[in-house]
This record gives C-alpha cells, structure tokens and sequence, in this order.
C-alpha cells in the first residue's frame, strides 16, 4: 500500500512540475516573439519589464533576467541608432538602459555562473555605455568590453554570438581606429560556421545574430 501511495505522490509532484515548466516555456515563447517584432525603444522596454516579471516570479530561473537585459541593451541601441551613430555624449539617454540592463543581467548572472551568453551581453553593455560618450570613455569601455568578450570565448569558443560582436565591431570601426571590412568578412563568416553547428538547449535558450550578419555581409557584396 505504501508503494502504491508513493507511486502516485511521485507521478503528482512530477505532473505538478511538468506543468509549472510547460507554463514558464509558453510564457518565454510569447515575450520572445514580441522582441522578435519590437521596433521601438518604448516596446523594447516593455518587453525587458516582462521578462524581468518572469523571471521574479520563477527565481531559479537565468533565462528572463538574461533577456530582459539584451532588451534593454537593444533599446539602447535604438536610441544611438536614432542618434546617427554620431560621437556627441547621449549618456543621459542611453545610461538609464544601460544600467537597467546591467541589473537584469547580475540577476541572471547570480543563477547561472560561467555563462557564456551572459558575458556576451556584458560585451554589449559596455559597448552601449561607450557609445553614450565615445570621446571620454573609449579607454575605459573599449578593454572591459574586450575583456567580457573574451572570457565568453573563453567558456564556450563555439558561441556564434562572440564572432557576431566582433565582427561589428570591425565593420563599424573606422580604419585609422583598427577597424576593417576585411576583417569583420572573416569574423561574419566565422559566426555562420559556428551557427550552421551551434546546438540549442532549447528553444527559449539564446540563438539570436544570423540577421544580423546575413545583413552586414549583404552590404559587403
């Protein structure tokens, strides 16, 4: 009788979870594709809201926090993209999402440690705080960047996400400054080798950046 009673206790509490992570993978599904379709800094913003709604209501989970960041550091790179990627000081617009994103993702960081996506939009927000003042920060924000991208090289040399980053940084990059087209080709090809055999953990997991280099390779032919 005892077997039998904890035969269904275990088949309760494992339908019980199944259910929970069914729920909490749905609701990453629907925010993923509104960030897919998000245009705008506003949107983007409410976005990084909601993953950060989920992840508190999850707490074990590094996902949400870790998009509610990159939502974040894409909408601020909508506003230096509003900008004209000029090099006046937009800090007071673009440090707000830069520190918000910045806390999202110690939050995410605290839950999953050594992750290479994690360090990869580390990169992205010190390029975001750089960008906000290019003239007065470039010494300070150009190596911390570096430095997270290459300790996400680091953790997982196969992440198609570090090649991507670097590559625009080298497309973007004026020539006396160290950047070249040449240069970010082979970076761009690189990335698209590691996606052609990059394996996802799961459908929620990170698997953004082919756009944008098939983008950034269109502009080069």
């Amino acid at each position: 009788m005892k077997k039998v009673s904890f035969a269904v206790v275990a088949v309760f509490i494992a339908t019980a979870m199944f259910g929970q992570t069914d729920k909490f993978t749905t609701a990453m599904q629907s925010k993923l594709s509104l960030m897919d379709s998000a245009k705008d800094v506003n949107g983007l913003k409410d976005i990084g809201a909601a993953f950060e709604r989920i992840g508190d209501a999850e707490k074990t989970q590094w996902l949400p926090y870790y998009y509610a960041a990159l939502a974040n550091v894409n909408a601020g790179n909508q506003v230096m993209s509003a900008s004209g990627m000029n090099l006046s000081n937009i800090s007071d617009k673009t440090d707000p999402l830069a520190d918000k994103a910045e806390e999202m993702l110690n939050k995410a960081e605290a839950l999953s440690k050594d992750n290479s996506e994690i360090f990869v939009v580390k990169k992205m927000i010190a390029t975001l705080r750089l960008m906000g003042d290019p003239m007065n920060r470039y010494m300070t924000y150009g190596p911390e960047g570096a430095q997270a991208l290459e300790t996400a090289k680091k953790l997982n040399p196969d992440n198609p996400r570090i090649y991507v980053l670097e590559g625009m940084d080298k497309f973007y990059t004026p020539e006396q400054y160290g950047g070249s087209k040449e240069e970010a080709k082979k970076l761009f090809e690189t990335a698209l080798q590691k996606y052609a055999s990059f394996k996802l953990e799961s459908n929620i997991h990170p698997n953004w950046g082919k756009n944008l280099v098939d983008g950034l390779m269109a502009q080069m032919k």
